[in-house]
């Protein structure tokens, strides 16, 4: 049986030290929670240092030391490594650690980390996240859970630590396939918000004026609300970088064949935003894909 998590008991690791990561993790410090963490550039780390976090070298040495472990990294081949490589969490982990994959990832690692964690008597869960860079800060995430209910039960005071909604979708995996269905979602919704803004641009109309008529009505959405304005200020650093949606697209639209599925919307999307990183703006946020449907614009 887990252990329950306990502000100054339960000792806390964290891997990845990125957009959302480094507010995800503050919050549990700050909660109480004695936090150890490793990133593969160290500077990204020094703030959470500075507010008493341990460093470790390798996930596996973080691992050792540490009650749950938790990852929000970039890619499927990254989490593989900081949980499944020779120097990951698993190696270093004792019977009743509980590792957290907290990185949109594909169902099928979730199914094959929980498997190797179970044959060394460590638990799983895979929790993917939405809620963007805002939802981080804020402590207002909304969570979705894959793995053994009794685990999530363990450390669920973690979570709403970091979040508002906590869903526990089915076994290994099931938290991974519902961020995927949060992914295709968004994926309509930021072509419909980036051409929009973009009709509006050209049509010479007060684009906050257009935000102000149409954000509380049926067009409303998160996409809108949070990113318009972003756009309308010229700010295209990301709560949500236009890789990693790339990468979330790509696993979508694997598993969709999985099963069988068509999907041209999210096919549609996927290319859009490719153009986006052609065109150079791979690290900006998800509301660039605005320049570059601007660019095909001047280009006519």
């Amino acid at each position: 049986m887990p252990t329950l998590a306990q502000p100054g008991k339960t000792t806390i690791g964290w891997m990845g030290t990125g957009v959302m990561g480094n507010s995800m993790c503050g919050h549990l410090m700050a909660a109480g929670y004695k936090a150890v963490v490793h990133t593969r550039t160290k500077a990204k780390a020094e703030a959470l240092l500075q507010k008493g976090a341990a460093w470790a070298d390798t996930p596996k040495e973080l691992a050792s030391q540490c009650d749950v472990v938790f990852g929000i990294v970039g890619f499927p081949s990254d989490v593989e490594e900081v949980f499944l490589g020779a120097h990951g969490a698993l190696a270093g982990s004792k019977p009743g650690t509980i590792l957290v994959d907290m990185t949109t990832s594909k169902p099928s690692l979730a199914v094959q980390i929980h498997d190797r964690a179970k044959e060394k008597g460590v638990y799983s869960l895979d929790a993917p996240v939405t809620g963007g860079d805002i939802g981080a800060r804020n402590a207002a995430l909304s969570i979705m859970v894959g793995g053994e209910g009794e685990v999530l039960e363990a450390v669920r005071p973690l979570f709403s630590a970091m979040g508002k909604i906590i869903v526990h979708h089915g076994p290994a995996g099931a938290g991974q396939n519902a961020k995927m269905v949060n992914q295709i979602l968004i994926a309509g919704n930021m072509m419909g918000v980036c051409e929009a803004l973009t009709y509006a641009f050209r049509a010479g109309l007060d684009v906050e004026k257009v935000l102000q008529s149409v954000s509380s009505g049926a067009a409303g959405s998160f996409s809108l609300t949070s990113l318009g304005p972003r756009v309308l200020k010229g700010d295209f650093e990301p709560g949500f970088y236009v890789e990693h949606f790339i990468k979330d697209m790509g696993i979508a639209l694997e598993e969709s064949r999985r099963m069988g599925l068509f999907m041209p919307g999210l096919a549609l999307a996927q290319q859009l935003y490719l153009a986006v990183q052609a065109q150079g703006m791979g690290k900006k946020g998800t509301q660039a894909l605005v320049l570059a449907l601007q660019q095909m614009a001047h280009s006519r």
